[in-house]
């Protein structure tokens, strides 16, 4: 991960010496390392850090026209609205994060401007958002290992991994459904 961390670190150091706000969005795979490398970079720099999984689709948004949507099964139109675009506004913002455990949108998380923000997670290079990254970053894993670090997450979840995300990112991943222009591919 040094050089796959040195790597981007170049090329934000770069961003930033042209740019007052960075926006870096990492995607890829369930398990390949995506939350992760945020952290490792937030450790570095003083950024906000946006996660997908903080806009899943609330319940009434769950239909069967969405989920045949390539990456529809997260809220985008929400993530557009409440993050992408008030980020290269350069103002303070909130955005209400999706609660796992109630369906529901929790309480408003306030956001301070920084000049780099990092975007993680899978979905968060469809192509609905066009192309508002300054950086992206497209983390891979292979079927083998995946299925290992799946196995090591709590087993309430395993069976949601293999018959519903893992379906739906490889369709999302295969589609063609990752938005063009440059990546960092890892």
């Amino acid at each position: 991960m040094e050089k796959i961390m040195g790597s981007a670190m170049e090329q934000i150091h770069g961003l930033l010496a042209k740019k007052d706000v960075v926006i870096v969005a990492i995607d890829g795979k369930c398990t390949s390392g995506k939350t992760t490398f945020a952290s490792k970079l937030a450790e570095v720099y003083d950024c906000n850090v946006f996660h997908m999984d903080d806009f899943f689709l609330r319940p009434e948004q769950r239909t069967p026209e969405r989920f045949a949507e390539v990456g529809g099964n997260v809220d985008y139109e929400r993530f557009r609205e409440e993050v992408l675009l008030p980020l290269r506004s350069g103002r303070a913002f909130s955005y209400r994060p999706f609660d796992c455990s109630t369906f529901t949108l929790a309480a408003p998380v306030a956001v301070a401007p920084k000049r780099l923000n990092i975007i993680e997670g899978t979905y968060s290079h469809h192509p609905y958002f066009g192309d508002p990254y300054d950086l992206k970053i497209l983390l891979t894993v292979d079927d083998e290992t995946q299925r290992k670090r799946i196995l090591e997450r709590p087993a309430f979840l395993h069976q949601r991994f293999f018959e519903e995300w893992i379906p739906l990112e490889n369709r999302y991943f295969d589609g063609s459904a990752i938005s063009a222009g440059p990546h960092i591919t890892i």
